[in-house]
C-alpha cells in the first residue's frame, strides 16, 4: 500500500501544468469523479481492513491535498483558471462601457446659468419648502389672491389668510426676496431650482417643474435694461434670427408686466409657425422693494421668470413634458 502512494506522489510531483490544458487534464486524470486516481484510492477504503483504515484514508488525503495544491499553484502562474480561459473568445471585439449623460433639463439649466452669468448675474438657491411671508406676501400677493387657493399650492401645514402657512414653493422669487432682505442693493441674480403647483397632469404641465428667476436691482434700471437681457438670452438659446413679441400681462410683484413669446417655425401650421410664451417679467414692484426695506424711491429693478422645462422642450423637438420625469433611458440615451 505505501509503495502505491509513493509511487502515485511521485507521479504526481513530476507532471508539468504548463497550460490551460494541462492543468484540467491532470484534474480529471487524479481527481474527476469517474476516472479519478486518487478517487479510485479513496473508493478502495472498503477493502481495507479495519486496522489499516486509519493509515490508508490518510495518505489519500495527502494525495488528495497534493493534487489540488499542484492545482493552484498551476493556475496562480497561469494568471487566470483554465476554466476562465476556456470561456473567453478572444477574437470578439471588446465592449464600451456605457456612458451616463445630463439630464436635457440639466443641460438646458447650465446653458441658461451660462447665458446669464455671461452678464453678471451670480447663481442664487433657496429652500423648496417656504412659508407665506417669502412664497406670497413679500411679493405684493393680496391675502384673497387665487394662487393662494388650495387648488393651486401644496400646503404643508394649514393655512389662514390670517395667518399664512407652510408650503412647497410655487416659483423661485421667495429666493430674490431673501437676497434682498440678507444684503443691500445692486443686485444682480438669478435663482434657479424646482417649484410645485396642485396642477392637473397632462402633456403640457405637470405638478413639478423647473424654473430661473432673475432680479437687477440698482439705481436707474429701466424696462428698455429688461428687454435688452431678455432678446440677448433669446439669441443665445434660440438664435441670432429669433422674433420676440413683449404682451402685456399682470403679475403681482412686477408693474409693469409682460408676458415675452417667440414665433416657433412649423410649416404643419397655418401661417407657418406659432408664437410661444417662454416667460413672464417686468419692474419689480415698489410694494416688494419695501417688504425688504429696500427705498423705492431711490433704487428700481427688473424680474423675470422662465420655466426651464418648456424652454428645454423647445430646444429638443419634446411634445410632452410628462417624458422628462419618466426616467426612460431609451429616451435619455438620446442625450449623452
Amino acid at each position: 500500500m505505501t509503495e502505491v502512494f509513493d509511487s502515485l506522489r511521485k507521479e504526481i510531483e513530476a507532471e508539468s501544468l504548463d497550460s490551460a490544458d494541462a492543468v484540467d487534464s491532470f484534474r480529471i486524470r487524479y481527481l474527476s469523479k469517474k476516472q479519478g486516481k486518487i478517487t479510485d484510492l479513496m473508493k478502495g477504503i472498503k477493502d481495507v481492513s479495519p486496522g489499516e483504515r486509519g493509515t490508508y484514508g490518510q495518505g489519500v488525503n495527502e494525495l488528495k491535498t497534493l493534487a489540488n495544491a499542484k492545482i493552484k499553484d498551476a493556475k496562480t502562474k497561469l494568471g487566470s483558471s483554465a476554466s476562465d480561459q476556456r470561456d473567453i473568445d478572444l477574437s470578439l471585439p471588446g465592449r464600451a462601457p456605457k456612458m451616463g449623460s445630463l439630464h436635457p433639463i440639466t443641460q438646458t439649466r447650465h446653458l441658461i446659468n451660462r447665458v446669464f452669468e455671461s452678464y453678471g448675474f451670480t447663481v442664487e438657491e433657496g429652500p423648496e419648502i417656504e412659508d407665506d411671508w417669502h412664497n406670497f406676501s413679500a411679493l405684493n400677493f393680496p391675502a384673497d389672491h387665487p394662487a393662494r387657493d388650495m387648488q393651486d399650492t401644496f400646503f404643508i401645514e394649514p393655512t389662514d389668510l390670517e395667518h399664512g402657512g407652510i408650503m412647497l414653493r410655487t416659483h423661485t422669487s421667495p429666493v430674490q426676496i431673501r437676497t434682498m432682505k440678507d444684503g443691500e442693493p445692486p443686485f444682480r441674480i438669478i435663482a434657479p431650482g424646482r417649484v410645485y403647483r396642485n396642477e392637473s397632469i397632462s402633456y403640457k404641465s405637470y405638478c413639478l417643474f423647473h424654473q430661473v428667476e432673475g432680479l437687477f436691482v440698482d439705481e436707474g434700471v429701466t424696462m428698455a435694461d429688461l428687454k435688452q437681457i431678455l432678446h440677448a438670452f433669446a439669441q443665445t438659446i434660440f438664435g441670432d434670427d429669433v422674433q420676440m413679441r413683449f404682451r402685456p400681462s399682470f403679475f403681482p410683484f412686477t408693474e409693469p408686466s409682460a408676458e415675452v413669446d417667440i414665433w416657433w417655425n412649423d410649416e404643419s401650421l397655418p401661417g407657418g409657425g406659432r408664437w410661444l410664451e417662454i416667460l413672464g417679467c417686468g419692474m419689480v414692484h415698489p410694494n416688494v422693494l419695501e417688504a425688504v426695506d429696500i427705498d423705492s424711491e431711490k433704487y428700481t429693478g427688473y424680474a423675470f421668470g422662465m420655466g426651464i422645462d418648456r424652454i428645454a422642450m423647445l430646444r429638443y423637438g419634446i411634445d410632452d413634458i410628462r417624458i422628462l420625469f419618466e426616467n426612460d433611458e431609451r429616451f435619455l440615451d438620446q442625450f449623452a
